[in-house]
């Protein structure tokens, strides 16, 4: 058989179209909290994380899965699903066409919200950075009316705890608790901080609110201490107990376990005064966007939330910030081993990078 050799300058292009394939990459990262984090129903001192890279012609782009309880993902299950979207991601070529590559993605298996989330992030942030353009530029967001986001102060049962991260939250311009702890405890958490500091708080009952009556108390009695929000005060499958507490009280109270996804969105417009999306409960930045573009239509107010996650996560949020009423969006702040650089808090307000993608590199 003849042989057929082909000039060094072919086979050089031959081989560099087929290197021109995206490759994807991962690893388990745990997420160590500067204090332990108490919700309603637990307390824990770290995040189980999955850190991913995408990259595609020399760039990068990151993403994450975190995984607190709630999510019932684990990093064994991300892992899993990655390998399995592996092939998908590994035959992408320029041009990135995001919302086919997820489409496919999303069919390889249901749930998977965290998993699906990490690839979305991580497709938006390259996607961004091949164009040489940051996203908020790509989809016509004004980097300027980015909010003020909220620091979350979680339970503790010592008072010199709750103390020192009310001063550690100088910066912040509204304070975000965590409560559902009983009425008891719920009081003392909040006339603790109002001993330090008179600014607006959202809280977060996780839940932890029993009954309406026990709700509509405490909502009253917040209320009367300068809280201006209310989030999942009582269990998420109480969908009549939650209209009533609307028309009960002036507060806005918002879904947040009760939404997860595009689905929960109208169903939940009759039950609550608006919704607080997290990327990773919806499955990532291209979803939160829809989810946001839903509510309004349906008059609702729209929170953007986060698990206690890396800028990887928070910097992609933070793009969808400006289209929202209140942001919470300071999970990074929370550990104390964020990898990654990217957007900013100055004066306790989001601020956009003018970087391309998402904004996020590594610190080393």
């Amino acid at each position: 058989m003849k042989r057929v050799l082909f000039p060094a300058i072919v086979l050089a292009l031959l081989l560099q179209s087929c290197s021109k394939t995206a490759e994807l990459s991962y690893e388990p990262f745990t997420g160590e909290l500067r204090h332990a984090f108490g919700i309603s129903t637990n307390t824990r001192t770290t995040t189980p994380i999955v850190l991913i890279r995408i990259t595609l012609d020399g760039q990068t782009g990151y993403g994450e899965a975190a995984l607190p309880p709630y999510l019932k993902e684990t990093q064994e299950s991300v892992c899993a699903f990655l390998e399995l979207a592996a092939p998908v991601i590994n035959s992408c070529k320029e041009p990135l066409n995001v919302d086919s590559i997820m489409q496919l993605v999303n069919a390889l298996a249901p749930g998977n919200h965290a998993a699906k989330a990490s690839i979305d992030i991580a497709l938006h942030d390259l996607y961004g950075k091949l164009e040489g353009k940051p996203l908020w530029q790509i989809w016509g967001i004004d980097p300027e009316a980015t909010p003020c986001t909220s620091y979350t102060i979680g339970y503790d049962a010592c008072d010199s705890i709750v103390l020192l991260k009310v001063r550690e939250a100088d910066w912040a311009k509204i304070l975000k608790v965590k409560l559902g702890r009983g009425e008891a405890e719920d009081k003392r958490m909040i006339t603790l901080i109002r001993s330090l500091s008179d600014k607006p708080i959202y809280v977060d009952a996780n839940q932890g609110w029993p009954t309406k009556e026990h709700a509509l108390m405490m909502c009253q009695w917040l209320q009367e201490q300068g809280v201006v929000m209310i989030e999942q005060p009582m269990p998420k499958h109480m969908d009549e107990e939650h209209a009533w507490l609307c028309e009960q009280v002036e507060l806005p109270i918002l879904a947040d376990e009760a939404c997860q996804t595009y689905a929960d969105v109208a169903r939940l417009q009759p039950y609550y005064d608006g919704i607080n999306i997290k990327l990773m409960k919806c499955g990532g930045v291209a979803e939160a966007r829809k989810m946001i573009a839903l509510a309004r239509e349906l008059g609702m107010q729209v929170m953007i939330g986060c698990m206690t996650e890396t800028r990887a996560g928070i910097s992609a949020a933070t793009v969808l910030s400006p289209l929202v009423d209140y942001a919470d969006l300071d999970g990074h702040v929370l550990l104390g081993n964020d990898p990654y650089d990217g957007i900013q808090i100055v004066d306790g307000k989001l601020t956009l990078v003018d970087k391309p993608g998402t904004g996020v590199s590594p610190l080393h």
